[in-house]
């Protein structure tokens, strides 16, 4: 399981303008065919945008927050 937390991305505010750059270092954390957990203060935006660019790669995508249980985003394992 890889945990990916998106507050570390950037500094004090997420920017639209480098948004490419936050998909491509989800995609070189994330790897390929492996169990992602999103987590971290980020907007809203940011989390559908890395969710969508890792459907394909990730086998199973979770979001993981204090105040909810892990929420599985989606899940391609053939279990």
């Amino acid at each position: 399981m890889i945990t990916i937390n998106l507050n570390t991305f950037f500094q004090n505010t997420a920017k639209l303008v480098d948004l490419d750059s936050y998909i491509q270092k989800a995609k070189e954390l994330a790897g390929e065919g492996n169990d992602i957990v999103l987590t971290g203060a980020a907007p809203v935006w940011l989390y559908l945008k890395i969710a969508h660019a890792l459907h394909g790669k990730a086998r199973k995508l979770i979001y993981r927050s204090p105040v909810t249980a892990d929420v599985v985003i989606f899940d391609h394992s053939p279990d």
